[in-house]
């Protein structure tokens, strides 16, 4: 069998039992003998092709259809081991996906265009799926759907995002005088955190309209409503200037052909005094096709950049990296913690949306952290227009009360 012959090429750390749909089993890596082995099931006869063909879409697919069984654990302790730096983690899956995936990616960048209307098309795909999937997952104190910072791994996940928000608003540097605008505000935590904390005035936007009315409800609910201020808005439409910039989680979704157009309209927008903060996940891989499964089911139009493709266009923008600030080991845990509350309302999400729905989220979440425990991790970068708009000679304003 092809596929297994394959996996136990790559399989270095840990093994499991991969059974085929005529009940054929196959050891992969070092498996323990015992009866309770970790067993990956395959329902369906293509599926041996399949998974050769491309993995990265199959897998994941074929799972939330009900396709492939986990047997003896859960899909998220078989991700965790496939996805494990010694064996997927790093690197290409086999020689016949990479081909596929180089030519999926030539294409794709050829031909799709994260134009204004395809954007919001896009964020709507995701951001709009259902209120109530935000609900049982998210923190309840500030909503926040990007990674957290874990000072310490037994603080909630409150807390968390917490440290988070607090370290956004160090860098920042603010005053109660400047207008912040937030890029892609989500549901209004962070903005609704710096009014709160400085006293800013705040304009944040967004592509979904669900989360444009959450915010203002939000801010009329805390009488915040004449300090901060929300639209359904492009970043390319916006206007103004702006001493402080912010963007958290959107870049994600900017293309990397868009990365040019995204820091130059930062450098129009900034006062000369300004600063942006931008807080993205990155790839430590090269540049690389988006994982096919996240973007046809989750997350269309988005695509994870590398830190050359960002700094790259920085460069171009005439911007100046002041700040430079990698976070590892924190998004595992936030998604982590997003699983176990999603798992806990299992049953709703089953009632309102379907079991395929909630194998798929599953798969998502799990697949996603196992991801940022071997080739992704979070970046956040300030970036000024000039020497004199960097808050201090040393960055003992941020971490020094």
């Amino acid at each position: 069998m092809l596929l297994a012959k394959i996996l136990n090429k790559k399989i270095k750390f840990g093994g499991f039992i991969l059974e085929e749909a005529n009940s054929k089993k196959h050891s992969i890596g070092v498996a323990n003998s015992d009866n309770n082995i970790l067993t990956l099931k395959l329902l369906k006869k293509d599926l041996n092709w399949k998974l050769v063909l491309l993995p990265e879409l199959y897998l994941g697919e074929e799972y939330f259809k009900g396709n492939i069984e986990i047997k003896n654990g859960t899909i998220y302790d078989f991700l965790y081991l496939i996805l494990h730096r010694e064996n997927f983690g790093r690197g290409k899956v086999n020689s016949l996906s990479a081909i596929l995936n180089f030519l999926r990616y030539g294409f794709s960048f050829l031909t799709k265009h994260n134009l204004i209307g395809a954007s919001k098309r896009n964020a709507m795909h995701h951001y709009s799926r259902g209120e109530d999937i935000y609900d049982w997952m998210l923190d309840k104190e500030h909503r926040q759907y990007s990674c957290a910072y874990f000072k310490d791994l037994n603080e909630t996940l409150e807390q968390a995002q917490t440290n988070k928000l607090e370290l956004i608003l160090r860098k920042l540097n603010l005053k109660p005088s400047d207008t912040v605008l937030d890029i892609g505000c989500g549901w209004g935590g962070l903005s609704r955190y710096i009014h709160k904390k400085i006293g800013c005035q705040v304009h944040g936007i967004s592509l979904a309209p669900n989360q444009i009315e959450y915010c203002k409800n939000k801010a009329r609910e805390l009488r915040m409503d004449n300090a901060l201020n929300y639209s359904v808005t492009d970043y390319r439409q916006v206007k103004g200037k702006f001493r402080r910039i912010v963007n958290v989680g959107f870049l994600e979704h900017t293309s990397p052909k868009f990365l040019g157009v995204f820091f130059s309209k930062i450098n129009e927008l900034l006062t000369d005094d300004g600063l942006c903060l931008t807080h993205t996940i990155a790839s430590v891989e090269p540049p690389a096709p988006s994982n096919p499964f996240i973007e046809k089911w989750i997350f269309p139009g988005g695509k994870v950049p590398t830190p050359s493709q960002l700094t790259k266009n920085i460069e171009k923008s005439g911007l100046i990296i002041s700040g430079f600030h990698s976070l590892i080991d924190h998004y595992n845990y936030t998604l982590d913690a997003w699983r176990e509350r999603f798992l806990k309302n299992a049953s709703k999400a089953k009632e309102k949306y379907g079991e395929d729905f909630v194998r798929m989220w599953d798969f998502y979440l799990s697949s996603c952290s196992a991801a940022f425990k071997s080739n992704l991790l979070v970046h956040q970068i300030e970036t000024v227009k000039n020497f004199e708009s960097v808050p201090a000679r040393t960055r003992d304003y941020i971490y020094i009360k």
